[in-house]
């Protein structure tokens, strides 16, 4: 009888596990900056930041047992309160 609430349980982690991952991709995957040199250094800055905040989430969950949502959530809010800025890279095609 216990065998279901084990595979429920396990489920509910994978799924918690999927979205902190998720939360961690969609933290560092940033569009490439424009041209400008100001693009290019904020692309940095953001980048930087945005996986400093990983990290420590990343650490706080595997050295410290934070819970697996609560790091998802608090992850998703710092990357939501720091949107790009930044001109992106606009490929416009190159002569062939």
């Amino acid at each position: 009888m216990s065998e279901p609430n084990t595979l429920e349980a396990g489920r509910a982690e994978t799924d918690a596990v999927m979205a902190l991952l998720r939360a961690v991709h969609d933290a560092l995957d940033l569009p490439l900056p424009g041209l400008a040199d100001q693009d290019e250094r904020d692309y940095h800055r953001l980048l930087t930041d945005r996986a400093a905040v990983a990290r420590i989430v990343l650490a706080g969950v595997l050295e410290h047992d934070h819970a697996l949502e609560s790091a998802t959530a608090y992850l998703r809010g710092r990357t939501d309160t720091a949107p790009v800025t930044y001109t992106p890279w606009e490929d416009k095609g190159a002569p062939v």
